[in-house]
């Protein structure tokens, strides 16, 4: 691990090569006979992409590479548990009635299953004498609004169409300025308008969930149709955004623009690497998939829930692979050597979905939609009064 402290103002050269080196390939591509789509931001406007935003009518680079997993866990998208309804039919087998014929690149009707037939959710280590463990809820709304774009400021700053996929954003709404100089982009961040409470200009960002019954209004845009995203944005009828304790101690304040996230877009292409997606419905909470769309049962709602990382090594705020500044606790619920407890920050997210199976989360085309793939992000900018009352809410055992 590079022992020398990052600082924001570090610019991200090597990124700045490889988007080089993938506009070169580009070229090479389209001399080739390929076809290459190159994103246009298109006039600012109502319904246009705004600074590689697209922001809806009113009335989403992938994430890095993570190193491959010394094991193999298996096929990520095999059912969860054998004989249970989510396992691959027949190809022969007509489509569920009311299904919409499968969409191209995904997702497969075997990335569904019966919320009955999900795996329990594993009880947390048993939490110490010292553990905090209280919570903080903030109020950042819905994206009500419809900000989104399909950048990510985090794994590929500077980038247009970036993550390939459409954003949901909720906090900070300054989200289509960002250059691949980290310090210049936390300039934006602290002067951003936001939809938090109490001043917060965070940003959190996840990829958005889609009604595959509808066409969606960026069916001709980058992130949209343009790669394999199809279908009409839904928007949350709740999102949570909450920071919880540390089950073997006390927690210390997050840096500002500490950068995080949870999950791997290119989970299905590499074996469940990094993989963190839960998917449940609302009144089974106690149950959740990792790698299947639920179907939930008559007045229950899809719910998204995204745990992230809180073990922070103490210096840095980004690394170069986005996870090693900021891990998960170990099997006992201790952070590694050398790192510090921080909040955990949890996001839950509830939608009324169409009935059957017809819905899907963006991602990358290779990917097929698969919900394995489920992952969100995060960049703390908390005024620091603010966030000395979440580490003093969550070690005195409160709920704020």
């Amino acid at each position: 691990m590079d022992e020398r402290p990052r600082t924001p103002g570090r610019i991200r050269e090597n990124r700045r090569a490889r988007v080089i080196v993938g506009a070169a390939a580009a070229v090479l591509l389209a001399a080739a006979g390929a076809s290459v789509v190159l994103a246009d931001a298109g006039p600012s406007g109502e319904g246009q992409l705004v600074g590689f935003g697209y922001r809806a009518p009113s009335g989403g680079g992938g994430e890095t590479d993570p190193p491959p997993d010394p094991g193999d866990p298996g096929d990520p998208r095999e059912p969860s548990a054998p004989g249970d309804p989510g396992e691959p039919s027949d190809p022969a087998d007509p489509a569920d009635p009311g299904d919409p014929a499968d969409p191209p690149g995904g997702p497969r009707p075997e990335d569904f299953a019966d919320i009955g037939q999900a795996p329990p959710r594993e009880d947390a280590p048993e939490p110490g004498r010292d553990a905090s463990t209280g919570s903080f809820t903030i109020d950042c709304g819905t994206n009500e609004n419809g900000l989104f774009n399909s950048e990510n400021v985090i794994v590929a700053p500077g980038v247009p169409n970036g993550a390939q996929h459409t954003h949901d954003y909720v906090g900070n709404q300054d989200v289509g300025r960002f250059t691949d100089d980290v310090a210049a982009n936390n300039r934006i961040l602290a002067g951003g308008d936001t939809t938090c409470a109490d001043g917060d200009r965070s940003m959190h960002y996840w990829p958005v969930l889609r009604d595959l019954t509808a066409e969606g209004e960026d069916a001709d845009l980058p992130g949209g149709g343009l790669d394999g995203n199809v279908g009409r944005i839904l928007t949350p009828s709740s999102a949570t955004i909450e920071f919880l304790g540390h089950g073997q101690g006390p927690v210390t304040a997050m840096p500002e623009f500490l950068q995080i996230i949870t999950g791997n877009v290119k989970a299905a292409t590499q074996d469940g690497a990094n993989a963190n997606a839960r998917w449940t419905c609302t009144g089974f909470e106690d149950r959740a998939f990792p790698d299947r769309y639920p179907l939930c049962p008559e007045g229950s709602d899809v719910v998204r829930v995204f745990d992230f990382p809180n073990c922070w090594d103490g210096r840095n705020t980004e690394s170069e692979d986005n996870r090693s500044h900021i891990v998960f606790a170990e099997e006992d619920g201790r952070c590694p050597d050398g790192f510090t407890a921080v909040p955990r920050l949890r996001q839950t997210l509830v939608y009324d979905v169409p009935d059957g199976k017809s819905f899907a989360v963006d991602g990358f085309p290779e990917e097929g939609h698969a919900p394995i793939t489920d992952h969100s992000d995060h960049i703390n900018v908390m005024p620091r009064e603010l966030m000395d009352a979440v580490v003093d809410c969550v070690n005195s055992g409160r709920d704020c």
